[in-house]
């Protein structure tokens, strides 16, 4: 007669300890969380701005406004600044910024002040002359005088108005799709959680310690890479 001895108290003790890795991995990739998000944050803030200087280069007239003067989609003429928070209740935010332009255009002597900012919002400037009584301007290659303040309705032209933001949204809800995310490598990292079973071996000893430093180390790793 062959015997056979199952040691119940030896498997039960391994058992717990592999869902204790278990466990302990899905809270450690909860804790990272916030660590993955800045990682997503600085991802997003880099392709945003490669994405805008982009979009300035192939379609200046709605662009140009957020680049010192005749730089569009250079990355050192930008007069935006993109940022990013991240926080436990509204997760990742994105945000941007307008700087002040300090270059001058051909028809002034001194930078267009709130440049980027009023030709976004479409705001009628009142243009008057500050050290003599008459005004001079260019208007179709033809130069043009007159005592008389010049209202600007649509400074930057017809297609400015809303061009940053609309360039700002296109990347979220258009560009940037799951598809993406996936060419870029995150999803596959996510739905692949490697860290997990390679670790797996270390359970018995580790159990919940360890599942949690594996857990938290996979999760804070995941990042946008796009060439």
């Amino acid at each position: 007669m062959i015997g056979v001895k199952f040691d119940d108290k030896a498997f039960a003790k391994d058992m717990k300890s592999m869902l204790d890795y278990s466990a302990g991995f899905l809270e450690g990739a909860k804790s990272g969380k916030m660590k993955l998000l800045e990682n997503l944050g600085e991802g997003f803030k880099e392709m945003l701005g490669k994405f805008i200087d982009s979009m300035a280069t192939v379609n200046p007239s709605k662009l140009h406004h957020v680049y010192e003067w005749h730089n569009n989609g250079d990355p050192g003429s930008r007069l935006f600044d993109i940022s990013f928070t991240v926080s436990t209740i509204n997760g990742l935010s994105m945000f941007s910024d307008f700087r002040q332009s300090t270059t001058v255009s051909k028809s002034s002597n001194v930078p267009f002040f709130d440049k980027a900012n009023i030709m976004e919002r479409g705001i009628s400037m009142t243009v008057r002359p500050r050290n003599s009584t008459v005004l001079s301007f260019d208007v179709n290659g033809k130069a043009v005088y007159t005592k008389k303040p010049v209202v600007v309705t649509e400074p930057g032209g017809p297609d400015v108005q809303g061009g940053f933001n609309d360039a700002f949204d296109m990347f979220f809800n258009q560009y940037l799709s799951q598809s993406m995310l996936y060419s870029s490598g995150l999803g596959q990292h996510l739905s692949s959680p490697k860290e997990f079973v390679t670790n797996f071996s270390r359970a018995k000893t580790g159990g919940k310690s360890t599942g949690y430093r594996v857990g938290y180390r996979w999760i804070s790793r995941g990042s946008i890479n796009f060439a």
